[in-house]
């Protein structure tokens, strides 16, 4: 079965984006990028809300030639993994990426059971949909040294528990990682 991680990055009280939306805050220097570029390689499926892919898919795909080699690769990156977009209101996607506009915790049980490698979820309302399933495996947090005192909070509220234990820390020049797996 694949393993599901929940992967953001998060500000010290918690928010993935401040009350506009905007996650400038996040920008990660080189040592972090490159984290994220080898980290990225080893992700099988990409599952997206459609927030989060309209973001991704404004830049990556066209990361100018004169970018830092990182960026480039990263969009490389990007463009070529399998996506799954889940929205309602989105009619088309690109760049190697599957919309699906139903019942997204019927379809990401299945992309589980489908393989065993690993498979990341990426925007706050698409994990919070999945998360009182019981369907992601792992939380990697980057805690940034900031309070936004408002925004989309990187957790939603359940009705029950969550039980996590610690599995890494890894401090970095601009966040700090917290890698959790569910008990």
């Amino acid at each position: 079965m694949r393993k599901l991680i929940y992967t953001f990055g998060v500000s010290l009280d918690g928010y993935v984006n401040d009350r506009d939306g905007s996650i400038d805050w996040t920008e990660p220097d080189d040592e972090l990028h490159q984290f994220h570029n080898d980290r990225y390689r080893e992700i099988e499926i990409s599952l997206h809300g459609r927030r989060l892919y309209e973001l991704m898919a404004e830049y990556w795909p066209h990361v100018p030639e004169g970018a830092p080699r990182i960026q480039r690769e990263f969009g490389a990156l990007w463009t070529d993994k399998p996506k799954v977009v889940f929205s309602r209101t989105l009619t088309e996607v690109h760049w190697n990426s599957t919309l699906v506009s139903v019942n997204a915790v019927e379809e990401v049980r299945r992309l589980k059971a489908g393989g065993d490698g690993v498979m990341e979820v990426g925007g706050a309302s698409l994990a919070a949909s999945l998360m009182p399933h019981g369907l992601i495996d792992e939380y990697q947090l980057f805690l940034s040294p900031v309070v936004l005192g408002g925004g989309t909070p990187m957790f939603p509220t359940l009705d029950k528990r969550i039980h996590l234990r610690l599995a890494e820390t890894r401090h970095f020049n601009t966040v700090l990682m917290l890698r959790y797996l569910v008990d």
